[in-house]
């Protein structure tokens, strides 16, 4: 208890004290304020700024993402660190440029609506090297406008009945060879083969086995260099992708002049080019954007489509279900049919739930993990400054596994297409003006695919490592999902 005099004390040293313990009270109070302002000025200044971060010149993060290319977590690793240390948002320099990864549908809304207007495509160097300058990868608006509206006839939803009826009676083969030998198979080998040859007999009418095995081989290289250090230094990836670009066009190049010496004709795709020699400049292409455009062609419908075919196996053999709600779908279809009869375009479009197998395989797979713009001018993104110059990449790959947007993304579940989608949410063909040429082509060719396997036969995946291949640009299974067939 306080005695009186103990409270007299406290009184006498507060009055004592009075005029100190104002003026620290007024003192703390004014560095509050300074504080205070020196803050809010600090964050009006970081305001709008990207984190991340941006190494040395040049260099950069270089090492560590071409690391990550290199292991069996995939190139993705590298950006999935990034974004548990700098948040969603984030920047980094590889290969001398500054990227920044965009991780929204609203970014990719203001992406792809400005495609030309503000945005570019940014590929790293060794990629736009590897697909050559007159690539419709690569090229200006003007350029990328006449190319791809003199590509895209043939690859029209109508232009490509034909191309299904050929696909449909190559792969039934293959696979009745395959379950003959009753031996276990990587998928990833077998759809590489199917779709490299089907692009090929498409495009080029080559059913040789030998040019094809020489033209496969020199595909692969260039793929290989796709994202590699671009230095042209003896044995390296690069080196070995841009000296098999020079035979590829080399190549092209002879049966070019064979056709125009009129000692080949074919009905494809590059005869219906050849046929243009006479027309206007702004109504044909050169031979160089020809030669360019063909590699692109047959690059990117074969590693993405056969990627896709091959996650859509290890998918389905994990879920059960879902195959089993597949194979009654294909049966039902397959029962209407003569026996022995192609499948017709009609059919395909008859595959709804096949169709949703093919969306919830490309949502998970992600064979394309994002999308590479370069700023053309000063912009902003939801807030974030975007100097001009800087590389801004899409990641489709964090938009198709927001949980925002599709609950339990990990989780395959295609009836989860049951329900429209927001857009820029399902972006694995990207969207604008330059959404993906071949997509209508890779869709159908699933589909072939999934009917014929899931209506003919039962498989089991005989390994189960998880574990990705080293050095590519697209996520693969180390193992290439090797199964085995069974009848039904």
């Amino acid at each position: 208890m306080l005695n009186r005099s103990t409270i007299e004390e406290f009184i006498l040293l507060g009055q004592k004290y009075y005029y100190d313990i104002i003026i620290v009270a007024v003192f703390s109070l004014g560095v509050t304020l300074l504080f205070s302002k020196a803050w809010k000025r600090v964050a009006i200044s970081w305001r709008g700024q990207i984190p991340g971060r941006l190494g040395l010149p040049f260099l950069g993060e270089t090492i560590s993402f071409l690391s990550a290319t290199n292991s069996t977590k995939g190139c993705y690793d590298f950006v999935r660190l990034r974004r548990l240390r700098h948040g969603k948002w984030f920047k980094t320099r590889i290969f001398g440029k500054i990227h920044v990864f965009v991780p929204s549908t609203e970014g990719a809304r203001m992406i792809f609506s400005n495609d030309f207007a503000l945005f570019n495509k940014g590929y790293v160097k060794s990629m736009a090297d590897a697909v050559g300058k007159k690539s419709l990868l690569c090229v200006p608006h003007g350029n990328h406008k006449k190319i791809r509206r003199l590509l895209s006839d043939h690859f029209s939803m109508n232009s490509l009945s034909t191309f299904v009826h050929k696909f449909d009676k190559m792969l039934c083969q293959s696979l009745i060879k395959l379950h003959q030998r009753n031996k276990s198979f990587p998928v990833l080998d077998f759809s590489m083969k199917m779709t490299f040859d089907a692009m090929c007999n498409m495009l080029m009418s080559i059913t040789d086995d030998s040019l094809l095995e020489k033209i496969e081989k020199d595909c692969t290289a260039v793929s290989d260099a796709m994202l590699s250090f671009p230095v042209m230094i003896p044995g390296t990836r690069y080196y070995k992708g841009i000296k098999a670009r020079e035979r590829l066009m080399e190549t092209f190049r002879g049966m070019i002049e064979r056709r125009r010496r009129g000692n080949e004709t074919h009905e494809d795709f590059l005869q219906s080019m050849l046929d243009r020699d006479s027309y206007p400049p702004d109504e044909k292409l050169d031979d160089l954007e020809i030669m360019d455009n063909l590699l692109t062609l047959i690059i990117a419908g074969q590693t993405t489509t056969a990627a896709a075919m091959m996650w859509s196996v290890k998918f389905l053999d994990d879920n059960r279900e879902a195959q089993d709600r597949l194979r009654e779908e294909q049966l039902s279809i397959a029962r209407n049919k003569q026996s022995g009869a192609s499948l017709t375009l009609e059919d395909i479009n008859k595959m709804s739930y096949g169709s949703k197998v093919v969306k919830e395989t490309l949502r998970m797979a992600n064979v394309l993990l994002w999308f590479p713009r370069v700023a053309l001018n000063d912009c902003k993104i939801q807030g974030f400054e975007i100097k001009r110059g800087w590389h801004v990449n899409i990641d489709a790959t964090c938009i198709h596994y927001d949980p925002d947007l599709y609950p339990d993304p990990m989780q395959f579940n295609p009836s989860r297409f049951d329900d429209p989608q927001m857009p820029y949410s399902f972006i694995p063909f990207g969207s604008g003006s330059r959404t993906c040429l071949g997509m209508n082509m890779a869709r159908i060719t699933m589909l072939v695919f999934l009917h014929r396997l899931t209506g003919r036969y039962k498989w089991t995946v005989d390994d189960p490592d998880t574990s990705l291949e080293k050095k590519t640009h697209i996520p693969r299974l180390r193992s290439g999902c090797p199964i085995t067939l069974r009848s039904l």
